[in-house]
């Protein structure tokens, strides 16, 4: 970043949530922009850690969990509580995944039956906690959803499978696996679910290469597209 440009950090914000700081419209360096976006620096932040209240019911639903989390002894691991947009995320250490999720599950006061999906989100900026998990969580008994995220680092992917608390997430697990590279360790069979199994990395990383593979339609031969004739 230049010397002279200085990022504006929204207030209440935590140095560790800002993970990057990109210049320009669009991050794009070296292109001879005149639109006069060329001068903007925005710091990159992730929502930092909100207070109480949270508003709504979410306070009446986080009291539950911290009760219930205590009785069990694992009132430790939670990290932090973001409310945004209207919605409740618990980032949670990812060693207690599996015992958080079943206290979602089996509490009275919490009755989390469904885990509607699972699925993946990499962040290559925020240093050591590169891959995220993040789970979507129903109560038809209560009426609420609740959003729990996981972090790993890149290069130790792994975060535990919680297929034997919520059986509908087997495909969901391997989806993420598939697209992102997070090893679900105990999942029962983590296959690739939509790539061949010989497939070399994972295409919804931001740091896959993008281009692409030849592909044939009845012997006509789609090439890539940087290989494809060009009209200009």
């Amino acid at each position: 970043m230049s010397d002279n440009l200085i990022p504006v950090i929204p207030s209440g914000v935590a140095p560790l949530d800002v993970i990057a700081v990109r210049e320009g419209a669009f991050g794009v360096a070296g292109s001879g922009d005149t639109s006069g976006f060329g001068g903007l620096v925005e710091a990159i932040v992730l929502p930092p850690a909100s207070q109480r209240p949270y508003g709504g019911d979410f306070d009446e639903l986080a009291d539950e969990l911290d009760l219930s989390l205590a009785a069990r002894g694992i009132n430790d691991s939670i990290e932090k509580v973001v409310v945004d947009r209207g919605e409740i995320t618990f980032f949670v250490e990812r060693s207690k995944i599996v015992e958080f999720v079943t206290t979602l599950r089996d509490e009275p006061g919490l009755r989390f039956e469904l885990c509607v999906g699972v699925s993946g989100v990499h962040y290559p900026l925020e240093a050591g906690r590169e891959l995220h998990a993040v789970y979507h969580f129903l109560s038809i008994t209560h009426n609420r959803r609740v959003r729990v995220e996981v972090a790993a680092p890149d290069a130790d992917p792994r975060i535990p499978s919680i297929v034997g608390i919520y059986p509908t997430c087997d495909w969901h697990e391997r989806e993420t696996w598939d697209f992102f590279g997070i090893v679900f360790e105990g999942h029962p069979a983590l296959t690739r679910i939509a790539m061949p199994d010989d497939w070399p990395g994972h295409p919804q990383r931001k740091d896959y290469p993008l281009g692409g593979i030849p592909v044939e339609y009845k012997g006509a031969t789609t090439p890539p597209p940087d290989q494809r004739r060009s009209y200009n």
